[in-house]
């Protein structure tokens, strides 16, 4: 089964403007395609009762998608929510109930706290205490191998979270906010967190749920605050966003259908490796190769040199016959690629290295992923991911983090364009070509400043070097190579 993306949209406070709200939402379906939830953060309901919402109640109206919406901030839209445990409000509007977790039948884990904080006892209806942030993170974070939820949904902001980033706009962050939402989002490191009330649209830039050096390295955290729906300085009100979760799970991610172990009784001739319809600099059998770059030779890859690379062992994967992306790839040529990349990172883990591959499927017609080896004295790989992730933001590159158990066939078709990064810790960063795209993005994050610091390498054209200097070059990576090599075992 292909597996399609979940795509969520968020927004903040509605205040009761639910048709501003739902012939919002469908603009941006009918423009962008549909989506399959909306989650509302801040006041859902105005402060007064109001006619337009009788009509959804009662079904004259219908919201155009499933919606999720969390509890009262005030005393005085409180009655709307009898029900702490949550329940349906009207038909494709839930509200999602006090606090808890909501996981979707593809995974998604999305945990919300509704109301704002209060230390009084008892506690009123549209506040949250010390006790329920405090189980929610007991709930959550004492499962075994916790490393973090998907969505966080508040109403407040958490407090301080400015601080260090970008500027927050006329939001004082030291003076609004909740001090419990900002513990509960250090304790969950959700991927995403949403929140409102404040009226203004504010995304920090990504923040770091570890401590450098001390800890392991764990993903970012995008806070992201909407601002009230329909208001009229026309602040960003909505925000999208895209999970991708593995839906064959269950049936096995290893993909045995390249087969070792579902080979059937008979033998199978080999497939022809396809041809390409033209000269190929990248066809093992093209008289176009230079073939003194090559430096390993398998079954259905091959490993060569990059020309013009970022260092001396900057290294390609390379399909013999001709591919134009992994997503084309055939069972046995990836069961081969994967075998060449955890293959490099022990090799390059041998020489205190660690590795970057990257894929650039956008304008190029034969298949190339990039494999760059990291000094580990050079950066961790957290500070990897924060590069490329930061880059990308300011070039206005839509860099989705995935599942590290996910296959890029999974999210994109055949012929599709798109640009996809594997860390050495198997984390992936992928984005999806619309358009125009920076040939030279890939090698410009890891040659800056904040990485292997040789800014002036970004482009291959400036790098290059005399074709004995390459042979030699070539020789010596066969050489330090060879006791790694799995093309010699027998």
């Amino acid at each position: 089964m292909t597996q399609k993306p979940l795509r969520l949209l968020a927004c903040g406070d509605v205040e009761g403007k639910f048709d501003v709200l739902f012939n919002r939402v469908r603009t941006i379906q009918k423009k962008s395609g549909n989506f399959d939830l909306l989650l509302c953060v801040g006041n859902f309901f105005g402060s007064t009762q109001d006619a337009a919402w009788e009509e959804y109640r009662t079904g004259s109206k219908k919201a155009p998608i499933q919606t999720y919406v969390l509890g009262a901030n005030n005393q005085e839209t409180a009655n709307y929510f009898q029900d702490a445990d949550g329940c349906e409000l009207a038909e494709n509007i839930t509200y999602l109930g006090r606090k808890g977790v909501f996981t979707g039948s593809s995974g998604l884990q999305i945990v919300y706290l509704s109301g704002t904080e209060s230390l009084d006892e008892p506690v009123p209806a549209y506040s949250f205490s010390p006790k329920d942030v405090s189980s929610l993170r007991t709930m959550l974070c004492s499962a075994p191998q916790f490393k973090g939820v998907d969505i966080l949904l508040t109403s407040p902001w958490p407090k301080y979270v400015g601080s260090f980033g970008n500027s927050s706009g006329e939001v004082d962050t030291k003076q609004c906010g909740s001090a419990l939402i900002s513990s509960l989002a250090v304790s969950l490191k959700p991927r995403y967190h949403f929140a409102a009330l404040e009226k203004s649209y504010y995304e920090r830039l990504p923040y770091r749920n570890h401590v450098v050096l001390q800890e392991s390295a764990q993903h970012a955290t995008r806070f992201i605050a909407l601002a009230n729906v329909g208001n009229p300085e026309k602040k960003k009100e909505e925000s999208a966003c895209q999970f991708f979760f593995d839906l064959n799970e269950k049936q096995g991610r290893k993909r045995s259908s390249t087969g070792r172990d579902n080979k059937p009784p008979h033998a199978k001739h080999p497939r022809k490796p396809p041809q390409p319809p033209g000269p190929c600099w990248f066809c093992l059998a093209s008289p176009e190769v230079e073939k003194h770059l090559v430096v390993n030779i398998g079954t259905h890859c091959y490993l060569a040199l990059a020309k013009g690379g970022l260092s001396d062992d900057h290294v390609l994967i390379l399909p013999i016959g001709h591919y134009q992306s992994v997503v084309e790839l055939s069972a046995e040529v990836v069961e081969e690629v994967e075998k060449y990349k955890d293959t490099l990172k022990r090799f390059f883990k041998s020489r205190g290295k660690r590795c970057v591959l990257f894929e650039r499927n956008y304008k190029s017609h034969h298949l190339q992923l990039q494999v760059i080896p990291v000094p580990l004295s050079c950066c961790v790989t957290d500070d990897i991911k924060d590069a490329f992730i930061t880059q990308a933001q300011e070039q206005q590159i839509e860099l989705l983090e995935i599942p590290e158990h996910s296959d890029i066939k999974q999210i994109a078709q055949p012929g599709a364009a798109y640009f996809y990064v594997e860390l050495d810790t198997g984390e992936k960063l992928f984005h999806r070509i619309k358009k125009n795209f920076p040939l030279q993005f890939g090698r410009e994050v890891l040659a800056s400043e904040a990485i292997l610091n040789i800014p002036e390498k970004a482009d291959w054209r400036q790098c290059q070097t005399s074709k004995d200097e390459e042979e030699a070059l070539a020789r010596r990576f066969r050489k330090d190579f060879e006791p790694f090599d799995f093309t010699l075992d027998d």
